[in-house]
C-alpha cells in the first residue's frame, strides 16, 4: 500500500491498517523531506519514529523520572531487536531501571508524538510495507480509541498560532517568577516539546501556558526558523544500510548509530531507490540477494547515475564465493563485506571508506 497524501490522509491510511488488523511498518515522509515510521502488529500501534532516530527523546524521557544517566549505566544492548531506541528501552526494563508501567507509558508517549506531528500533514507520501513485527512486545495501543483526542489537539494547537508555531521553538523566561510549573526547565534551551516530556503534561496544555506567558509579556520564544535550523560545525557521515533482513538493518544502524554515524536502514531496495536520491547517503551498504531487485542491479542503477558514481557502496551477502566477489566488482561495487560480520569489522570498513 502506497500513495500520496493528497489521496489519502494520514488517519484514513492509519485505520485501514487497524481495520485489515496488518503487521508491518508505515513509512511517512512529509513534502519538506521528514521522514517517521509507525511499527504495527495486527493493526496495533507498537512504536513509533523519527527516520534516523537518536537517543535525545529517550533520554528527555528519562530525565522526567530523574534517570538521567540511566542509558550510560546500560548493558550491552540486544542488536535483534529491531530499532535502536525501542531496544534500549527493553534493555532498560530488563535491567529494572524502569517497570513496566513506566516503559509503556514511554512508548504511548512517543507514538503520541509522532501522530500529533503527522496526522495535520496533507502533503507527501506514504508506505506500508508488510514486515515482521517488532519483538518482544511491550505495549500496544489502538488508534481508534485515541483518535478523536488529536482532531481537539491540532484544533488547540492552531489558536496559539502566530505567537506559537511549532513544538520545537525554545521559550526563554522575561520574569523569573512566571510558569513555576515549567520554570525549572526553561533554561533558553528546551523546546516546548521538551517541556512537555519533562512536566509529564500534554503538549497544548504546555502550550497553553506559554502562549498565555507571551501574551502577557512574561515569556519570550525563538523564532521558527532559530530553532528548525541546528548549526553543527562538522556534519557527520550519512550511511543507508539497504537489507531485506529488518534484524541486520536495526544491529547496523545501533552500531554505526552508537560511533556517531548518522544512519537510515531500510529493509526494501525498491523503497530506498525512491529515497536514496533525497537522503544523499555518502556511504552505502547492500544487501546482493534481495527480493526485487538485487544488490547487483541496484548497484550498478546507482553507478550510471553522476550523483553516485563516486559513493563508496559495500556489498552484503551471506555467500564468500568468488564468483559473487567478481559480480561484485564488475558493477561497481567498492569492497564485500560478508555475513554474519562483527561490530569491529563493519566499523573497520566503514572508517576505510567514509571521511569521519
Amino acid at each position: 500500500m502506497q500513495g500520496t497524501l493528497r489521496e489519502i490522509d494520514v488517519s484514513t491510511i492509519i485505520k485501514l491498517i487497524e481495520l485489515g488488523q496488518r503487521t508491518g511498518e508505515l513509512l511517512i515522509e512529509s513534502s519538506n523531506g521528514k521522514f517517521w515510521f509507525l511499527f504495527f502488529d495486527r493493526g496495533e500501534l507498537l512504536y513509533a519514529t523519527e527516520a534516523d532516530p537518536n537517543l535525545t527523546r529517550l533520554q528527555d524521557y528519562l530525565h522526567g523520572l530523574g534517570l538521567d544517566y540511566a542509558l550510560d549505566r546500560l548493558a550491552v544492548s540486544k542488536l535483534g531487536i529491531n530499532v535502536l531506541e525501542y531496544g534500549q528501552i527493553w534493555s532498560l526494563l530488563e535491567s529494572k531501571v524502569i517497570n513496566l508501567d513506566q516503559a509503556k507509558k514511554i512508548l504511548e508517549k512517543m507514538i503520541k508524538e509522532v501522530l500529533f506531528d503527522i496526522l495535520g500533514l496533507y502533503q507527501g507520501s506514504f508506505v506500508f510495507e508488510v514486515s515482521p513485527t517488532l519483538t518482544p512486545k511491550i505495549s500496544r495501543l489502538k488508534f481508534s480509541q485515541i483518535s478523536s483526542d488529536y482532531s481537539r489537539q491540532l484544533q488547540c494547537w492552531q489558536k496559539f498560532h502566530p505567537f506559537l508555531e511549532s513544538v520545537d521553538q525554545v521559550p526563554s523566561l522575561l520574569n523569573s517568577e512566571a510558569l513555576p510549573e515549567l520554570s525549572p526547565w526553561i533554561d533558553g534551551k528546551n523546546t516546548v516539546r521538551q517541556l512537555s516530556r519533562y512536566s509529564d503534561w500534554d503538549i497544548c496544555k504546555v502550550g497553553q501556558y506559554i502562549y498565555e506567558a507571551i501574551a502577557s509579556h512574561q515569556v519570550l520564544v525563538s523564532a521558527l526558523s532559530d530553532s528548525a535550523v541546528k548549526p553543527t560545525e562538522e556534519r557527520s557521515p550519512r550511511i543507508l544500510c539497504i537489507d531485506d533482513s529488518v534484524t541486520i538493518c536495526r544491529a547496523v544502524e545501533y552500531i554505526l548509530h552508537n560511533h556517531g554515524y548518522q544512519v537510515m536502514a531500510i529493509a526494501s531496495p525498491t523503497k530506498a531507490l525512491s529515497l536514496i536520491f533525497q537522503h544523499k547517503p555518502d556511504l552505502i551498504l547492500c544487501d546482493i540477494a534481495m527480493p526485487e531487485l538485487d544488490g547487483y542491479e541496484l548497484c550498478g542503477m546507482l553507478r550510471k547515475s553522476s550523483a553516485f558514481a563516486k559513493t563508496p557502496i559495500i556489498m552484503l551477502t551471506g555467500k564468500d564465493g568468488f564468483i559473487d566477489r567478481v559480480k561484485a566488482r564488475m558493477v561497481g561495487a567498492t569492497e564485500y563485506l560478508t555475513k554474519p560480520f562483527g561490530e569491529r569489522e563493519l566499523l573497520t570498513t566503514i572508517e576505510k571508506h567514509s571521511k569521519h
